[in-house]
């Protein structure tokens, strides 16, 4: 069965991981994604560390199902071919800095001749105009020029801290693919095709704004200090590990108090309601460690379960991969990669009923899909030799 994007063709010029990401994504529901790479190394990613067979965990993980393509756009026969590419496809997608397609010929203007019909994606780090916009751009200045690394210390008066994984990254690429098949439903409907232009700065910002900007929202009178509830994370220590609990109404308080076996804290007068629990969070907390260190977490679920306590073990990655819900939701793929070996991946997280079975195809090796693509595209054998040459 097919994919619900399967007819769907996307040149990939992205590197990296949020616009990779973001044509996996497509990739894994259908779509045939040519990743076009520079014949001297290709995608950074490749040479990244932690690898097997000569293949990077970080490329495989962010470039399944893709055909490759190596073509030297510093070249005019490979603009050429490239253009021949694009003249077959729905969309193309970029992440250069801005201003960078342009220079290399490959604007807008450029691709509207050969395919009046195309979507085009610019993905920039910082936004297209600006005192930032030319500079170069990793996660953790995102990170520190959004307010995240501020939102992550729990406090404006805390030193800030980089959340341990690339959100911005990943969550552009997140935002890039749902405006990717925002922009083909819209084309469908109307014949338009439109240029989406999205930066990382923008996608982390609208991120925080839904829970995180309260005092920011409100533009009348002064703003206060974002002043930390607690320090202290939901995540409490037992005699064998971790386990986390949260506990949100008064319903589940009152449940908690019954799992715990403490009936005096229901005429705390500090926890009598929410607004007071979570004015004295931290008193609240440092009771509710004291007694849960006391157990071991096998116990502690298990009397939280019983008293329907929404809580969770605290697991490392590798435990993860065996726990029972993560199993029961079939999540996780073992196949063979061609050069790396077996591999382990998780499926994309969403399920379509008309393709219960997601393809899981190998990231491709550097340029494997030059030759078959470019004879489609009407170059003879001869030509494509002499390009490669």
């Amino acid at each position: 069965m097919t994919g619900p994007l399967d007819g769907i063709r996307i040149i990939d010029l992205t590197a990296m991981i949020s616009g990779p990401l973001a044509t996996m994504m497509l990739a894994d529901q259908g779509a045939e994604v040519i990743k076009v790479e520079n014949p001297v190394g290709g995608d950074f990613t490749r040479s990244a560390a932690n690898r097997q067979g000569d293949m990077s965990a970080l490329f495989l993980n962010n470039n399944r199902n893709k055909k490759s393509v190596a073509l030297n756009l510093k070249e005019p026969a490979g603009r050429e071919a490239l253009l021949k590419l694009v003249a077959t496809a729905d969309v193309f997608v970029q992440n250069f800095r801005p201003g960078v397609i342009e220079r290399m010929g490959l604007g807008e203007d450029e691709l509207r001749k050969v395919a009046p019909n195309l979507i085009m994606v610019s993905i920039s780090g910082f936004g297209d105009t600006g005192p930032y916009s030319q500079r170069p751009v990793y996660d953790p200045l995102i990170q520190g020029l959004s307010g995240l690394a501020t939102v992550q210390a729990g406090s404006d008066e805390r030193r800030p801290q980089l959340v341990r994984t690339i959100l911005p990254d990943k969550l552009t690429g997140v935002t890039a693919a749902q405006a990717i098949t925002a922009a083909l439903f819209a084309r469908e409907r109307t014949g338009e095709a439109q240029h989406v232009k999205l930066s990382m700065l923008d996608a982390i910002i609208a991120f925080l704004w839904s829970s995180d900007m309260g005092s920011q929202t409100f533009v009348a009178g002064d703003l206060p200090q974002q002043e930390a509830a607690s320090f202290q994370d939901l995540i409490y220590e037992t005699t064998t590990g971790y386990i986390t609990i949260a506990v949100q109404n008064n319903r589940e308080w009152q449940a908690l108090i019954r799992a715990v076996n403490r009936p005096e804290w229901a005429e705390d007068p500090r926890f009598k309601t929410a607004e007071l629990r979570q004015q004295n969070i931290d008193a609240r907390l440092e009771l509710i460690q004291s007694v849960i260190r006391t157990e071991s977490a096998e116990h502690w679920l298990e009397r939280l379960e019983e008293e329907q306590v929404p809580c969770a073990p605290v697991l490392t990655r590798t435990q993860m991969l065996d726990h029972p819900q993560v199993k029961a939701n079939d999540l996780l793929v073992n196949y063979d990669h061609p050069q790396a070996g077996e591999i382990r991946q998780a499926r994309g997280p969403s399920r379509f009923s008309g393709a219960p079975d997601q393809r899981m195809q190998s990231a491709p090796m550097l340029g494997q899909h030059t030759k078959a693509l470019l004879l489609e595209c009407g170059y003879s054998e001869d030509e494509i030799d002499s390009l490669m040459a």
